[in-house]
């Protein structure tokens, strides 16, 4: 407990500069505007020990609150673009204004990924089943090529980011990996599931060992509701 004590007030400085205006908001504060935080959809520690209760903790209740209240700062004088859903306003970045665009990016991104990010963990891992493992064995040659060739594009995303598997309305499955909150939504595109590799996601318990989070972490995928995204994917009714 000491040493998780001190690794926190060690790495605090680094985790509130993630998000502006992390260090101000407060765990259970509710941003002011359209756009809200959503609840975890288990408990903090549902995903333990792959991923520590504290670490759910701080990622939800700071940093994705924090980017949500830094986009509904952005938008609060553009009524007619914070009307639209998240993943639209994503889509339409080239219209938002300049002096908002930067800030609409970095937390709309951040927004739509970590909102996607709770749904698809807190499951047992396993292997996936039905018409999603006959995607994931037709476009990377089966589960454990895929998480080889995922791992890796997490392992080389340089500093913050993610890596994502997107799917298209033909059920179609690629692997991409983006830098800070970049998202495939801007891009047209649709992200069946995906992993944060920025250090506030893993750093309390592993430390400098992304490799070791990557692999831990695909104990904790649900692959139910992975496919679930995957049959919404198919028939255009997948938003984040």
């Amino acid at each position: 407990m000491m040493q998780r004590r001190i690794l926190l007030a060690a790495t605090s400085a680094g985790l509130a500069t993630s998000a502006v205006g992390l260090a101000n908001l407060g765990a259970n504060a509710q941003p002011a505007g359209p756009y809200t935080l959503p609840p975890l959809p288990y408990a903090p520690d549902a995903n333990e020990p792959s991923i520590d209760a504290l670490t759910m903790t701080i990622h939800h209740d700071r940093h994705h609150a924090a980017y949500v209240a830094n986009l509904n700062a952005a938008l609060k004088d553009h009524g007619q673009l914070s009307a639209l859903p998240v993943d639209q306003l994503l889509a339409r970045l080239n219209e938002v204004p300049d002096t908002i665009r930067t800030a609409v990016r970095n937390n709309g991104g951040g927004h739509a990924n970590h909102s996607m990010f709770w749904l698809v963990m807190g499951g047992k891992g396993g292997a996936p089943t039905g018409p999603l493992a006959e995607a994931i064995t037709r476009d990377f040659g089966g589960l454990t090529a895929l998480q080889t060739a995922f791992n890796r594009a997490g392992l080389g995303q340089f500093g913050s980011g993610w890596v994502f598997v997107t799917v298209d309305r033909a059920g179609k499955l690629a692997l991409i990996a983006r830098p800070n909150q970049d998202t495939p939504l801007s891009e047209g595109g649709r992200v069946l599931f995906g992993n944060d590799v920025w250090e506030h996601a893993y750093y309390l318990k592993y430390q400098n060992r992304r490799a070791d989070y990557l692999t831990a972490w695909w104990n904790i995928v649900d692959w139910t509701k992975i496919a679930v995204r995957y049959d919404e994917a198919r028939t255009g009714t997948l938003t984040i």
